[in-house]
C-alpha cells in the first residue's frame, strides 16, 4: 500500500481495526513470533533455574554469588544483549534465536532467586516428616519440596512472562519480526501528523498476549497444586 493511501485512512487510535484488516496476515505472523519468543525462553529459563535454585538452597554459601550474578545479568540493557548475541553464538543479526537466547538469560536471572527462596520456604518439619517416611533426598525434592514451592515459583514465572512480552517488542526496533514492528511502522508513518493505528494495535495485542500467557501460567499452577484445591474444598 502506498504511503499516501495509508495516511488517507483513519489515523486515530480506533483506526487500528482498519489497519488490522488491511495487514491481517502480516500482523498475525508477527503475533506468532512474539508469542514464541515470549514463552519459549520462560520454559528454558525455568528448566535452567531449577537446578541452580536448588544448588543455592542446598549449599548456602552458593546463594550470594548465584543471586548476585543473576542480578547483574538482569541489568544488561536488552538492546545491547540482542545486538551482541550474533557474535556470541554465531547467528545472523536478525535471527529470532538471538532474542530467544537473550530472554532465556533474563529469565534465568529472574528465577534463580525465586526458585531458591521457594524451596527455602518449605517448612523444615515437612521435609523431616518426608525423610521419616523413607523418602530419599531426591524423592523428597520432587514429591514434597518442589510441589510445595510451586506457588512461589509460579509467581516469578508470571513476572518473567509479562516482562518477556515487553522485551520482545524492543527487539522489533532492530528488525526482528514481532509485534514491535508495529511500533516502528507507526513512527515511520507519523510524517507531519501522528499515525496511531499500528502503534495502538501493537499495544493492544501485547497486552492481550501478556494476559493470555499469564492465564496459562495460572492454569498450570492450578493443575500442579491439587493439594491447594483440596484444602480450599475442606
Amino acid at each position: 500500500m502506498a504511503l499516501h493511501a495509508v495516511l488517507a485512512v483513519d489515523s486515530s487510535p480506533l483506526g487500528m481495526f482498519g489497519y488490522f484488516r488491511e495487514h491481517r496476515s502480516e500482523v498475525l505472523n508477527w503475533l506468532g513470533y512474539h508469542a514464541w519468543l515470549s514463552a519459549v525462553p520462560v520454559v528454558l529459563g525455568l528448566l535452567i533455574s531449577l537446578p541452580l535454585g536448588w544448588l543455592a538452597r542446598r549449599y548456602k554459601w552458593t546463594y550470594p554469588p548465584l543471586v548476585t550474578a543473576a542480578g547483574l545479568l538482569y541489568t544488561i540493557p536488552s538492546i545491547a544483549l540482542f545486538v551482541s548475541m550474533p557474535s556470541l553464538i554465531g547467528t545472523q543479526i536478525l535471527d529470532p534465536i538471538n532474542v530467544a537466547v537473550a530472554l532465556t538469560v533474563y529469565t534465568v536471572a529472574l528465577l534463580v532467586r525465586v526458585v531458591a527462596d521457594g524451596l527455602t520456604a518449605v517448612p523444615e518439619d515437612v521435609a523431616q516428616a518426608a525423610t521419616a517416611m523413607g523418602l530419599t533426598r531426591r524423592q523428597r525434592l520432587w514429591k514434597v519440596e518442589l510441589p510445595l514451592a510451586v506457588p512461589v515459583i509460579a509467581a516469578g514465572v508470571r513476572v518473567a512472562v509479562v516482562a518477556n512480552v515487553s522485551l520482545v517488542a524492543v527487539a522489533g526496533t532492530i528488525g526482528v519480526p514481532n509485534l514491535g514492528q508495529l511500533f516502528t511502522t507507526g513512527f515511520q508513518l507519523s510524517v507531519g501528523n501522528p499515525y496511531y493505528p499500528p502503534i495502538t494495535l501493537g499495544i493492544v495485542l501485547c497486552v492481550l498476549l501478556a494476559l493470555l500467557l499469564d492465564l496459562l501460567v495460572v492454569g498450570g499452577t492450578w493443575l500442579a497444586t491439587p493439594w491447594r484445591r483440596a484444602v480450599g474444598r475442606s
